[in-house]
């Protein structure tokens, strides 16, 4: 996962879509008020931010300094948030905890590798959880002028090695087979109105179109895109309907 996102924290932070406060809820109801969780590639702290608030202590752990410092500034005075380098692969080197929260990190991970290590580390009741797009999302109103500008600068999309594009093996199937094979799912839906800098903005927050990626060409990534968009609707606003599914993973019961 290491410096796949230069520059994009920022926008990471600014023009994601926040997760539902239900699917955060849910979250914290599953852990407990006294609990311990790792949120394992933070990113700029999406769900470690509102979780913390739920929780005894989150343990927010990226492998990109960039977006610790975003967490941290975003997260202000909050004391029981620990910004930590580190990623899927340093897990023994972390402080103790009780649960683990993945967003869209996993997909960059060897994913059967890390439940099988957090098999090993996580207490007994220990759940593993994923936040995030359901399995199938709808396109993007905005993705077919996007498209045309990835062509334009041969930036299209590229999938990590671990995904269900790159091996046909969906993470539920991944989890499904793991030692946390007792799966849960809920889904919250929320509507958004994306304004031109926004879907732009979006756009900066991705590995394939990070500013580090783009480099001097970003100045006219930036005015393509927003050519391509104008011309797609010239109105500049999009109205989406985001899904945020939670999927819990605990181990099956023991026998007595």
């Amino acid at each position: 996962m290491k410096d796949l996102f230069g520059g994009a924290a920022p926008y990471y932070a600014k023009y994601r879509t926040r997760y539902a406060d239900p699917a955060i809820e849910h979250l914290a109801a599953t852990f407990g008020a006294d609990s311990v969780v790792l949120d394992l590639g933070c990113g700029p702290g999406t769900v470690a931010i509102p979780l913390a608030a739920r929780v005894r202590e989150v343990l927010a752990v990226d492998p990109e300094a960039e977006m610790l410092a975003e967490g941290r500034r975003l997260a202000g005075r909050a004391a029981n948030i620990r910004w930590l380098r580190g990623d899927s692969r340093t897990l023994r080197e972390l402080p103790a905890f009780g649960h683990v929260v993945m967003g869209r990190s996993f997909h960059w991970m060897d994913r059967r590798a890390v439940l099988a290590e957090l098999d090993g580390l996580l207490p007994p009741g220990g759940v593993v959880a994923l936040v995030g797009p359901p399995r199938r999302v709808a396109e993007e109103p905005w993705e077919p002028a996007m498209r045309r500008v990835r062509d334009e600068f041969e930036v299209n999309t590229f999938t990590a090695a671990n995904t269900y594009q790159a091996t046909g093996v969906h993470y539920e199937e991944v989890l499904a087979g793991s030692p946390f094979g007792v799966l849960d799912r809920v889904r919250y839906e929320q509507r958004h109105t994306y304004g031109l800098e926004a879907v732009i903005g979006l756009q900066l927050s991705y590995s394939y179109t990070a500013p580090a990626r783009l480099g001097d060409r970003l100045p006219a990534f930036t005015e393509a895109a927003r050519r391509e968009l104008l011309a797609l609707n010239p109105a500049g606003t999009w109205e989406l309907v985001s899904v945020t599914e939670v999927l819990t993973a605990r181990r099956p019961p023991r026998s007595p």
